[in-house]
């Protein structure tokens, strides 16, 4: 693949994965609306690794605390890191059951259309301003227990539906639940890093097979495109909310989600 290319998708990847506009959707419609190759499953692998390790080392004292929590976890404890640790486990098990039925019944192709993309672009983007400018903003990471992870986790889920965003819909449901604009967005990216391990891993199963010297340096310079990528939008974003909402997102998912519907049913 041209050098251009792996950057191009290694930017739309790394920028688009932690902001709440959809980066699946966005890699989806990058060669559906270019005429570009279709990337490939490697590939897809290749960058979701890049966005993973920039979110970990943005985050990483919360990573390490939960590292320490789930040690925690097997000896018994409960404190405030084994409440996180386990929050996060609770919060992922409902995207990857849902995952795993998705593949086993209709397939993972079937959603992936420029009018599903459109329609769930532009409904979910209204339904985040809406719960952004409705929620409180009392809650803190503090506050997450297992029961507010299971339904973040299921927020998380309907994230399957490409267009959908899984920061976006995360950071809507804890809106939605009271929880401060930057500690939403917060617990969104903390969720992403196992959500992303175990879509990496059932990914990868079908990435070895492809796998080649080439398609190898491809995915090495993609990844590490994609690490830079995200970080850079991972910093622009948490820095942002301190001082404004999530609208310029909603503006950006608004007009987006009507160009596509625009250009689906005008086709």
């Amino acid at each position: 693949m041209a050098l251009w290319h792996l950057l191009l998708l290694a930017a739309l990847q790394g920028v688009t994965e932690f902001l709440p506009i959809s980066s699946s959707g966005h890699l989806i419609l990058l060669p559906a609306l270019t005429g570009l190759e279709d990337q490939g499953t490697f590939l897809d692998v290749a960058v979701h690794v890049g966005t993973l390790g920039a979110v970990v080392l943005y985050f990483r004292s919360d990573v390490a605390a939960a590292l320490r929590g789930t040690v925690g976890l097997l000896r018994q404890r409960r404190g405030a890191e084994e409440k996180l640790a386990l929050g996060l486990m609770i919060a992922t098990a409902p995207v990857v059951v849902a995952g795993l039925l998705i593949s086993l019944t209709i397939g993972t192709d079937a959603l992936r259309s420029v009018t599903v993309i459109g329609w769930t672009t532009l409904l979910f983007g209204l339904f985040l301003w809406w719960c952004d400018q409705t929620g409180g903003q009392e809650k803190t990471v503090a506050d997450w227990g297992p029961g507010q992870a299971l339904k973040l986790g299921l927020w998380q889920a309907v994230a399957l539906i490409p267009g959908t965003s899984r920061s976006g819909i995360v950071i809507t449901g804890a809106r939605a639940m009271g929880y401060e604009r930057h500690e939403a967005a917060r617990i969104a990216m903390l969720m992403s890093i196992p959500t992303i391990l175990a879509s990496g891993a059932l990914l990868s199963l079908d990435a070895v097979g492809d796998a080649t010297g080439a398609l190898a340096r491809d995915g090495a310079i993609a990844a590490l495109f994609a690490f830079g990528a995200a970080l850079a939008a991972l910093h622009l974003m948490m820095r942002l909310l301190h001082s404004v909402d999530f609208t310029p997102y909603v503006i950006y998912r608004i007009l987006l989600g009507t160009g596509l519907l625009i250009y689906a049913y005008a086709g």
